[in-house]
């Protein structure tokens, strides 16, 4: 059931809220919970990155895009910050080798995935291309990531939000739907996927609906949540925008 726009903001800020709570500065956590009530166990990870890591783990929670993938790029983290790593001048088709990282281990399909961006300097340059990125549904495995891309551009000179299908091999993808809406700094970025004979990717900036898209194609009905980052036309902005904010959480039918 899709929340009204006023819940949907009010769950937003509740989000904010608990991620700049009263627990140790830079928290993660993980959390695995059981529904007795509905059978259904969930599962939620946050984090506010506080860590320096090249690629980013924690712990050892997460799979990158060149260090488990091997044909994309890693994501990397400084203290409250996620970026990517792309060279932003790469040929074909290492252009399209997005910095990507996913949290590992079994996620339900029932995905929800929140992200507040930090914006320290936007190019505002023409055929720049900065995007901060929401996976949901997505696998890491050598020479493939499948799943679902959700994007947004920082450019403030080229906005757009589109959700991009990865079908396996590096630059292969599928387009399925997008608007002229971009994102800027402290924005809250978030993806929804649910379904399962059809998969139903909604999108939404700050608590507000933006659109959804339906894929009826083979569609991925697993996989797990994660954040990804693309650059190109210019070269060493990846640290000038990021994710400082993330939370994903997932249940099975």
């Amino acid at each position: 059931m899709k929340c009204a726009p006023a819940l949907r903001l009010a769950l937003t800020l509740a989000f904010l809220a608990g991620c700049a709570g009263s627990g140790l500065p830079g928290r993660v956590t993980s959390v695995n919970n059981f529904s007795r009530e509905q059978g259904n166990r969930s599962r939620t990870y946050r984090t506010k990155f506080p860590l320096t890591e090249d690629p980013i783990s924690e712990g050892g929670r997460w799979l990158n895009g060149a260090s488990d993938g091997f044909d994309w790029t890693d994501v990397r983290t400084t203290p409250r910050m996620a970026f990517g790593t792309m060279p932003g001048d790469a040929g074909y088709p290492q252009e399209y080798a997005d910095s990507t990282a996913v949290l590992k281990g079994k996620w339900g399909a029932h995905q929800s995935v929140h992200a507040r961006l930090r914006v320290l300097n936007p190019s505002n340059g023409a055929g720049v291309f900065e995007e901060v990125e929401l996976r949901v549904r997505t696998k890491i495995v050598p020479h493939s990531i499948t799943g679902y891309e959700i994007n947004c551009s920082v450019n403030p000179s080229d906005p757009y939000m589109q959700v991009v299908k990865w079908n396996g091999p590096l630059a292969n993808f599928t387009l399925l739907d997008g608007r002229g809406v971009g994102c800027a700094d402290r924005d809250v970025l978030e993806a929804t996927a649910s379904g399962r004979g059809s998969t139903v990717i909604t999108v939404y900036k700050n608590g507000a609906e933006i659109f959804s898209v339906t894929d009826d194609t083979a569609p991925f009905t697993s996989g797990s949540p994660g954040i990804g980052f693309f650059l190109e036309g210019a070269t060493g902005l990846n640290a000038q925008y990021g994710f400082s904010l993330f939370y994903a959480k997932a249940r099975h039918d």
